[in-house]
């Protein structure tokens, strides 16, 4: 009786349930499956350019992005306070006469596709994951901060500018807009003068 309750396949009790464990914890690492490589950026430049096609041919208007958040904002004020948002020019050119639904513009659709779209194309590859992309140099509240203050300029950018990187960028650079073209280059020109001062996040 003692030699069967301290005894398991000729091992002591205390190794064999250890043993258990190992293979258990080997198992749980080994069903993780890994994370599949980002995609070609040459292949995903395509695809945005054959969307931007689509986008044109199918509903007429090409791609963007910063108006989405312009006609949110300009539905909740419309909602909140319906007088201050009819005489006001900024807000009154997404809500036009009154009858058409901010929220039911073209671009409002196309972001709320692009976050389902992401969300399952970062499922499919393995990537859905509460984590911070960063290097090990900062924190992740610093890199927070950084996220925070790039996104609010780049937003501030985008009305001083009348359009985004999807909207002015590719949209009207596919339309061969001369103010498009300029805010490519000065995008890219801007970029590339700050990399080396955000260096240090990613290393």
């Amino acid at each position: 009786m003692s030699d069967v309750a301290t005894t398991a396949a000729g091992q002591p009790l205390g190794t064999a349930a250890s043993s258990r464990a190992e293979v258990t914890t080997t198992t749980r690492v080994r069903v993780r499956r890994e994370a599949a490589p980002y995609a070609s950026p040459y292949v995903a430049g395509v695809g945005i350019g054959v969307v931007l096609l689509l986008a044109f041919v199918l509903m007429g208007r090409g791609l963007g992005a910063s108006g989405a958040f312009s006609s949110v904002v300009a539905a909740a004020v419309s909602t909140a306070a319906p007088s201050h948002a009819a005489g006001n020019e900024f807000y009154s050119r997404y809500l036009s006469d009154g009858a058409a639904n901010p929220l039911r513009d073209w671009l409002v659709l196309e972001i709320i596709g692009v976050v389902i779209g992401g969300l399952a194309s970062a499922g499919l590859a393995g990537r859905v994951r509460w984590t911070t992309e960063r290097g090990a140099g900062i924190t992740d509240r610093r890199r927070l901060v950084n996220a925070f203050v790039g996104g609010t300029a780049m937003g501030v950018g985008a009305k001083l500018a009348r359009g985004c990187t999807s909207g002015l960028g590719l949209t009207g650079g596919a339309t061969l807009s001369v103010g498009s073209w300029l805010f490519v280059i000065a995008a890219f020109v801007g970029a590339y003068a700050t990399a080396p001062l955000l260096r240090r996040a990613w290393r």
